[in-house]
């Protein structure tokens, strides 16, 4: 590993035209992380939306005032990092499924009616019945120091057989028996196609931010009517809001979102970028003297906040201690009764897993039994946890659909069983032919290794076709697609979960699959790996495959993780090592070492800079002049990767100055001209890399790896940015022949294993560090691994009946 210190070692560039100072990020107010983790996901790449005057007179997504850091962030945490500092906005545009849409709609129904019999405030809960009584008695006694009755949780957990679980129920197949009848969805030039798939999980990106009084497509896939849009803008006029809210919050609140507003007025929270003191405001210029902070409405919104913002960080649920806290620091008076009025009113749910799974396993026989009381008391404590329905119907629905992969797994065939040891045999490598084997004889089975150890999985897939079965793999992104060749016929994962690419389906809606093998696993967020377990049948494999080193899931969750803690089933480490001094390197990252590698060809360079106007200028110099001339990576092939957007060595300032150096132009179409790289976000985690083709009166013109997209007008803004230079997280599933690494001082902050490792192994054949954060970056890759997120799936792994390998 060479540095490079001397201004010869790297030709100097010309200074970069125009300006390249500070950008400032739309900060968002950070949000309890009990488990301290720093690897926040960049869940989109979108811009603030609603960056207009509120009630208090500050912008939507500045965070300047008391909101910054509060009482609901660990010590040390406010300002971890600046990826995350965008994903609020777009994650708020996520749109849920039809099932749990339906689930939402059936909740509030029930709890309108619950509402119009009450003539008076719940006494201690007594008008409470069914699930929301049993899990409001789970909190209480939890929260008194009671062991909790494991019937009370297990009532208002949804119900599994003793064997396999029950198989979902899945779309009607259409007619002619290739798939099911997809649901009616919105449809959206924004993207190569229009998201829909056998589940019916239609995303909704064509909303009306702006307020341009047409109708707005809802949440789900209807449109929403003029008079509706009219109806919430003039309860926002009336607030002080703005009024470009109001498309978000009827997606969000529905056809009555206006009365709704009404009635809790801090459900001004669910319009992205909006802080707790801009909905006080609303509040108070709607309801006057009449509202406080310890309105039991306010309380319960805080609440789906909190969680909400949680989910943005990985987490799909978080502690009930935490989000107590975290409501003592908006000032909440009783942080206690608010969260038993949360669960209450049905805004969140509460779980303790770990305990449900000891009541449900009966009383101990054995050797040990007599043993079994005093390990209980030396048992911690399982926490309560409180999450949204939305994410425990997701990781209800993958425990049960992994589960049922596992139990009924391929049927014990002597013929097949000689076929796949044959397929073995000729493997090109011990850990390949391990895999086939684990493979031949189990449902699902996980795979780990680098960049190197995907040739496995790749030749598992075609070993398996050899032996006439239906085989698939499926990538992160199409640039991870594009490096395995057409001949695999990989497609992405969001491409098979819309129906764009893979196989037909059967009559029943499944996947035409015997066997489908997933790379790139650790960025498999739990509603994606629900869907894709869902449709597969149930004597399919599947192969989870992927690098538990790098950065997980931009959405929540933390799948492939807690399929490795859980240890459910088989899983084959690779022992194909990743070459190179490149490969090297990473390697040693991996295990908390940052070491010295050889680099005789100058593969892995250090440039030391002393401030973020070098950093920037080095960056330019290297792109545009160095690395084409040692290597001949044209500079559209060396990718520039950094901490965050913000900053004065942020992705916005680094994507400045090389597009003046790279693609000068006048930005005539929205900033963007012909033969700009880009960064289009079509969802939330999802990143496409793209160049500017043209623009008219539809939107801008984009090149996506051969595939014409067309981006409305009113979209660009948020779902375009210029993409020389994109974060860690946006890279992730992807390399390129050539990678800078840009690491200003303001970076070290941001800075963990995961991310270093993540970043330095986008670059195939070369790696050049600017490197600014001195000692910052050793003890980041020494003392920072990342922290487990706070998740449900792995206790519920472990509590479901126990798999017979090979059944």
């Amino acid at each position: 590993m060479s540095t490079d210190r001397d201004p010869a070692a790297v030709a100097e560039a010309e200074p970069v035209a125009g300006p390249v100072g500070p950008a400032t990020d739309e900060a968002t107010e950070p949000v309890p992380d009990p488990a301290g983790a720093s690897d926040t996901p960049d869940a989109s790449d979108t811009r603030d939306a609603s960056d207009v005057p509120v009630p208090d007179g500050t912008p939507a997504g500045d965070d300047s005032g008391s909101d910054t850091a509060g009482p609901d962030d660990p010590p040390g945490q406010a300002g971890e990092t600046t990826e995350a500092a965008e994903t609020t906005e777009a994650a708020a545009a996520l749109s849920e499924t039809e099932a749990e849409l339906a689930a939402q709609r059936e909740l509030r129904e029930r709890i309108e009616r619950r509402k119009a019999e009450k003539d008076g405030p719940i006494p201690a809960g007594t008008k409470l019945s069914g699930q929301a009584a049993d899990l409001l008695a789970a909190v209480r006694a939890m929260e008194s120091g009671a062991p909790v009755d494991p019937s009370l949780l297990a009532r208002a957990a949804p119900e599994r057989a003793s064997g396999v679980p029950a198989r979902p129920r899945r779309p009607e197949a259409s007619p002619g028996g290739q798939g099911p009848v997809p649901a009616p969805s919105p449809s959206s030039p924004s993207s190569p196609s229009s998201p829909s798939s056998a589940r019916e999980h239609a995303r909704d990106d064509a909303r009306d931010p702006v307020g341009t009084g047409s109708a707005a497509p809802s949440a789900e896939g209807r449109v929403t009517p003029p008079e509706a849009l009219a109806a919430v803008r003039a309860v926002l006029g009336e607030g002080g809001a703005p009024e470009a809210l109001a498309g978000q919050l009827c997606d969000a609140l529905g056809e009555r979102a206006a009365d709704t507003l009404r009635e809790n007025p801090w459900l001004l929270l669910c319009a992205p970028g909006v802080r707790p003191d801009q909905a006080d405001g609303f509040a108070r210029a709607l309801l006057g003297a009449a509202c406080g902070p310890g309105d039991e409405r306010r309380a319960a919104a805080l609440v789906g906040r909190l969680l909400e913002r949680a989910a943005l960080r990985g987490h799909t649920a978080l502690e009930a201690s935490a989000v107590r806290e975290a409501l003592a620091g908006h000032a909440v008076p009783d942080p206690d009764a608010a969260v038993r009025h949360a669960v209450a009113e049905g805004a969140v749910l509460v779980f303790q897993d770990g305990d449900q799974e000891d009541g449900d396993s009966g009383t101990e026989s054995g050797p040990d039994a007599e043993d079994a009381p005093e390990a209980a008391a030396d048992r911690a404590p399982t926490p309560v946890l409180l999450g949204l329905d939305r994410y425990a119907l997701a990781e209800e629905s993958l425990a049960d659909g992994l589960t049922r992969l596992v139990r009924s797994g391929p049927e014990a065939d002597a013929d097949a069983e000689a076929s796949w040891a044959e397929a073995a045999a000729r493997a090109a490598s011990p850990s390949a032919a391990e895999l086939i084997r684990a493979v031949a004889g189990h449902g699902l089975v996980l795979h780990t290794g680098g960049e190197a150890a995907r040739a496995e999985p790749v030749a598992l897939a075609g070993a398996a076709r050899a032996l006439g079965l239906r085989a698939l793999v499926a990538v992160h992104s199409e640039n991870g697609r594009a490096r395995l060749g057409a001949d695999t016929g990989a497609v992405t994962v969001a491409g098979l979960l819309e129906g764009a690419q893979g196989p037909g389906r059967d009559a029943e809606g499944a996947f035409a699959l015997d066997l489908l093998v997933v790379l790139d696993a650790p960025q498999l967020d739990v509603e994606s790996a629900a869907m894709l377990v869902e449709f597969l049948p149930d004597t399919a494999r599947l192969v989870l495959s992927g690098d538990p080193g790098v950065l997980w899931s931009a959405g929540a969750g933390r799948v492939f993780g807690d399929l490795l803690a859980a240890g459910v089933c088989p899983r084959v480490a690779s022992r194909t090592p990743d070459a190179g001094p490149v490969g090297e390197l990473v390697s040693g990252i991996g295990i908390g070492e940052l070491n010295q590698v050889e680099a005789p060809g100058r593969e892995v360079v250090i440039v030391p800079v002393r401030d973020a106007g070098e950093a920037v200028h080095r960056t330019v110099q290297l792109v545009a002049e160095s690395v084409p001339r040692a290597f001949g990576v044209e500079p559209g092939q060396t990718q520039v990767i950094t901490v965050g957007h913000g900053g004065s060595a942020g992705t916005r300032a680094l994507n400045a100055a090389l597009k003046q150096r790279l693609n000068p132009g006048p930005g005539a179409f929205g900033g963007f001209d012909p033969g700009d790289s880009v960064a289009y976000v079509p969802a939330p985690g999802r990143t496409l890399q793209a160049t500017v083709v043209s623009a008219d009166t539809e939107g801008l013109r984009l090149d996506c790896a051969g595939t014409a997209v067309v981006v409305p007008r009113d979209r660009v803004e948020s779902a375009v940015r210029h993409g020389w230079a994109l974060t860690a997280h946006q890279a992730a599933g992807m390399r390129w022949p050539a990678a800078v690494v840009v690491l200003p001082g303001d970076a070290a902050q941001g800075l963990n294993r995961p991310w270093v490792y993540t970043a330095f192994s986008r670059g195939e054949r070369h790696l050049s560090v600017v490197h600014g954060v001195e000692q910052a970056l050793a003890h980041a890759v020494t003392n920072l691994p990342s922290e487990d997120r706070t998740t449900r799936l792995r206790p519920l792994l472990e509590a479901l009946p126990a798999a017979e390998p090979g059944r």
